[in-house]
């Protein structure tokens, strides 16, 4: 279950685009709120974002494997993917999830579920924001941004978590 313990969760400003949420694996219960929340704080911390109808698929790990195989040629499955819309708005992107990667991720992490999903949430954003992580740089960056971002919400550092 996802957010189930929404403490951090606080009056923020809507976003100045929708949001549209689709459930394809019964394991999921992200609320909109929830979602707006993540997004928002790292959509705060950017100078000019792009701005635009953004989906985010909550899926599994067959339905996230196919996609990293059709769209990256990675025949695997994987935590998040990004789908930057190429052509003008109103479309943002699309963000899919996987719910038991992420599941294993966080539990062999010692991270928080809700924590870990939250930081995906925004590390799948930014790559809708043109951000990356293909270089050392690069991969600063963004990180930095998904620490400052995360630490608004009260989580810690997903980077730190888990190291001895």
């Amino acid at each position: 279950v996802f957010l189930s313990d929404t403490s951090y969760l606080h009056a923020m400003p809507t976003l100045p685009f929708d949001i549209n949420i689709s459930v394809d694996d019964k394991n999921w219960t992200l609320t909109h709120e929830q979602a707006e929340t993540s997004i928002h704080a790292v959509w705060s911390l950017l100078s000019a974002p792009k701005t635009g109808e953004l989906s985010i698929a909550l899926i599994n790990d067959a339905q996230i494997k196919s996609l990293n195989k059709n769209y990256r040629g990675k025949d695997k499955a994987t935590n998040v993917l990004s789908f930057p819309t190429t052509g003008p708005a109103p479309c943002l992107g699309d963000i899919a999830l996987s719910y038991e990667t992420i599941v294993r991720e966080a539990q062999a992490a010692g991270k928080d579920l809700e924590h870990h999903i939250t930081h995906l949430l925004i590390h799948g954003f930014l790559h809708l924001q043109g951000y990356d992580h293909e270089t050392d740089e690069e991969a600063a960056q963004m990180e930095a941004l998904e620490i400052k971002a995360l630490a608004q919400l009260g989580i810690d550092n997903p980077y730190e978590i888990g190291k001895t």
